[in-house]
């Protein structure tokens, strides 16, 4: 497991004051949190602190429960990939992705390293978040390759 799924992961319970801070920072508590604005901030929050794991893990459980998979036909940018949480869920989802899917998930994962390195990802990303985003990337491809290879001919 790389470290940057065990960062992501580590924190699977919420604390109450994790959960009030995360709430106050997406919609102010003031009624309905707009699940989208919710998950554009999980995908730009690339940092290790509880409340960007937090929004992280709410995004990738969106993520998982979505059956119509619609997130799959966003565009990603640099901190999409910086956060990781597109890639996990095609790596978590692979063994149930049509093969259209998978190839669509390989071919994002493809683009991943060259957009984080691109001048345009240097933009509020760390050289670690980079190269993490990075890594995550190539292993996700490898993964989707091997799935496509034995299902889709």
């Amino acid at each position: 497991m790389t470290i940057f799924r065990y960062a992501l992961f580590e924190h699977k319970a919420l604390s109450s004051l994790a959960a009030v801070v995360s709430c106050i920072g997406i919609a102010g508590c003031g009624g309905a949190v707009d699940p989208a604005l919710g998950q554009q901030r999980g995908l730009k929050c690339v940092d290790d602190s509880n409340v960007c794991i937090s929004q992280r893990k709410m995004v990738y459980d969106s993520y998982m429960a979505d059956k119509s998979r619609a997130w799959m036909r966003q565009p990603a940018g640099p901190h999409e990939y910086a956060s990781g949480v597109r890639l996990m869920a095609y790596s978590k989802m692979r063994k149930q992705l049509s093969c259209d899917e998978l190839a669509h998930g390989k071919d994002e994962a493809d683009r991943g390293p060259a957009l984080l390195r691109s001048s345009a990802a240097q933009t509020g990303l760390t050289h670690a978040q980079v190269a993490r985003g990075v890594m995550l990337a190539n292993e996700v491809s490898h993964e989707l390759a091997r799935e496509i290879a034995q299902r889709c001919r």
